[in-house]
């Protein structure tokens, strides 16, 4: 399950019509199921993430703003809804188990490049539907990470 936060909304409605400032890069951080990604999830420092280490960086996997790193974009006008996909995302565990200690991932979360971690702002999430952990040499993948915007 995928879902927007309302910062995430907020986020979008302010870039397109305001002219806010976008960022530069987007990240996919994991997250633990100590506290699940909800609509009302601001800041990342409001979730667990997952144990730095053995190919996981504080912060997760950074992605540029470019049709490389959100390689699909669909208007569906039978579903009635915008689709934009991520590029596959990787981390290869090297050294030892991703993460390195405590919690597997159950989540997985978008969010801007605040120089500040904890700061950065969550936009949507994804449910990898049970807590997810890869022995060294081993890699997890996220595959087709989808935005959808409808209306309801």
């Amino acid at each position: 399950m995928a879902g927007w936060t309302n910062r995430g909304k907020y986020l979008i409605l302010d870039s397109y019509f305001r002219g806010a400032t976008d960022p530069t890069n987007f990240y996919v951080a994991l997250v633990t199921s100590a506290a699940a990604p909800t609509q009302d999830t601001n800041t990342l420092s409001q979730l667990t993430q997952i144990a730095t280490g053995n190919g996981y960086t504080d912060g997760g996997y950074q992605l540029s703003r470019n049709s490389t790193d959100f390689d699909s974009l669909v208007e569906d006008d039978t579903g009635d809804q915008g689709e934009l996909q991520i590029k596959d995302v990787v981390w290869t565990a090297s050294g030892g188990p991703i993460p390195s200690s405590g919690s597997g991932a159950r989540y997985a979360v978008l969010t801007d490049d605040n120089a500040t971690v904890g700061s950065r702002q969550v936009i949507a999430y994804w449910d990898l539907g049970s807590d997810r952990t890869v022995s060294d040499g081993q890699s997890l993948t996220l595959q087709n990470c989808e935005l959808d915007l409808n209306e309801s």
